[in-house]
């Protein structure tokens, strides 16, 4: 199985990963953006959580923590460029924080000016320090490697991401249920994820029960071998060579996917680092997103019907 415990805990560098606007990358709280279009999904509290949602902002960009209540945030194309394809775009941050604009809002635009409808997973996430310095400090300790926990069993590993998966769950069923109202195809709902988000797009296809994607893009996620079910959606999947957390570890989940002679393309840049998302950058990963696009295009799922 991909999920390890010290690989869960790196992962926030997603949402600390330096791109081009580095000079802003102090977190400076901020208010709670009004979302006037986020659905809550109904998966309840999560279980445990005292510390409310916040926010912060960073490199130019804005990241949410504490997030206890998950929301859908749909961005519905133009209907004269409507496909009928659709795509839950799941960001990374560690299960700690969520990269909300650049691996979340940013990509749902794109995707919607391309005729694809695209529905921002705002899913649950592990508690941290209300206060920012406390967070600082929590994040601080937890790349110190001190008591860094054993790595659990597969099945113990997708036992910690269960409110994740339950809130994917939830986006998928809800995106099916008014699947005719948003000109949404229920056969062409494909997920892709960063960091993180990858991970949970990952376990959402092998433990997902009900989700089902159609097709499924791991953007900077692990990729260490896993048991793949026999009927594997078609992947895609894009790193950077210098990144820093899974640009030198086995590409196991590639050979999983050839092995069960099951679709996979795979886009390792040479340069790009980690969090790359949308940010605007000097390296060939930045063409992940058109690549990602002509991928769909080639398997058929722009196709108007």
């Amino acid at each position: 199985m991909l999920f390890r415990a010290s690989t869960l805990a790196v992962a926030l560098l997603c949402a600390t990963a330096v791109p081009a606007q580095a000079q802003n990358d102090r977190m400076t709280p901020i208010a709670v953006p009004a979302q006037p279009n986020a659905i809550p999904l109904g998966t309840g509290p999560l279980p445990g959580a005292t510390n409310p949602e916040s926010w912060h902002s960073q490199y130019g960009s804005v990241f949410a923590r504490n997030v206890t209540q998950a929301t859908l945030t749909p961005f519905l194309p133009d209907p004269a460029k409507a496909t009928g394809a659709a795509v839950i775009v799941a960001p990374g941050g560690g299960f700690r924080t969520l990269s909300m604009e650049n691996e979340g809002w940013a990509v749902a635009r794109a995707l919607a000016d391309r005729g694809v409808a695209a529905f921002v997973l705002k899913y649950r996430l592990n508690q941290t320090p209300a206060d920012m310095a406390g967070f600082e400090a929590s994040m601080r300790q937890m790349f110190s490697g001190a008591a860094r926990p054993a790595r659990p069993s597969p099945d113990a590993q997708l036992a910690g991401l269960t409110p994740q998966i339950t809130d994917a769950r939830a986006a998928f069923a809800l995106v099916r249920k008014r699947a005719g109202e948003w000109k949404v195809d229920p056969d062409r709902i494909g997920m892709v994820g960063f960091s993180a988000g990858a991970m949970l797009t990952m376990a959402t296809t092998v433990a997902g029960v009900d989700a089902k994607p159609a097709f499924i893009g791991n953007i900077y996620g692990p990729l260490s071998a896993m048991t793949i079910p026999a009927d594997a959606p078609p992947l895609f999947v894009a790193l950077a060579a210098d990144d820093p957390l899974f640009g030198n570890i086995d590409y196991g989940l590639i050979n999983a996917w050839r092995t069960a002679k099951r679709p996979v393309e795979f886009h390792l840049y040479e340069q790009g680092g980690h969090g790359f998302g949308m940010y605007p950058k000097e390296t060939t990963s930045t063409g992940w997103f058109n690549a990602f696009v002509s991928w769909m295009t080639m398997h058929g799922y722009l196709k108007r019907k």
